[in-house]
């Protein structure tokens, strides 16, 4: 999404604090917000569709409130959306509604043990045959987007080469609103110079998986 939700790559927000403490969370509703959203939701949700529920936080919101404040956020707005509870219910704390049953208790040894299987399998496929070849030249595209994208704006326009072909998986910019459809993704290689003229290691190279219609012919 073109809006102040795109901070990939961007500058002005002072520098990165590689000091901090390397624990998962820095408050305990932290892991417990982690703990709702790795086990919730519908079976209407993709990946792509929370991204854009979450891009769709008032840029105000989005850039004060605390990381998982604003997961919280995004999980109450889609809950809210899917039917699960009303807005009403969740201001007053009170359920209007029939009772979801009660799940039955697990360990934590079983609890990983089971997200330990939940790998997603994004491949989708496509009677098209790529465009692009590894060693190809690409530049990214100049395109503006109202909506879920994953092309960076920092790369927009810049010039890079396709290291890897990784078959067709489910464009997330149609995933995000409900669309499957199956498009080419390619890792693609940028120099850092070409993408921040005033960065410290020129040399260094960025990999990006980018889809294909992201991409053109250098």
């Amino acid at each position: 999404m073109d809006s102040v939700h795109d901070l990939g790559g961007k500058q002005g927000y002072g520098a990165i604090d590689v000091d901090e403490p390397e624990v998962p969370f820095k408050h305990e509703w932290e892991g417990r917000m982690w703990g709702i959203s790795s086990c919730s939701g519908s079976s209407d949700w993709t990946i792509d569709w929370w991204r854009h529920v979450r891009e769709a936080i008032d840029p105000v919101d989005y850039l004060t409130r605390p990381y998982f404040d604003s997961w919280a956020q995004t999980e109450l707005a889609a809950y809210v959306d899917s039917g699960v509870f009303t807005l009403e219910e969740a201001i007053s704390g009170k359920c209007q509604s029939e009772a979801f049953k009660a799940p039955s208790p697990i360990s934590v040894d079983e609890a990983v043990a089971k997200d330990r299987k939940r790998d997603t399998n994004f491949e989708v496929a496509t009677t098209k045959a790529p465009k692009f070849t590894v060693g190809d030249s690409i530049v990214a595209a100049v395109t503006a987007s109202s909506h879920h994208t994953r092309l960076p704006a920092y790369v927009r326009g810049k010039a890079g080469t396709v290291t890897t072909h990784h078959g067709s998986h489910s464009f997330p910019d149609l995933n995000a609103h409900g669309i499957e459809e199956g498009q080419h993704l390619y890792s693609v290689a940028f120099k850092a110079g070409d993408l921040w003229l005033d960065c410290e290691n020129a040399d260094d190279v960025i990999y990006l998986d980018l889809w294909e219609s992201y991409l053109e012919p250098a």
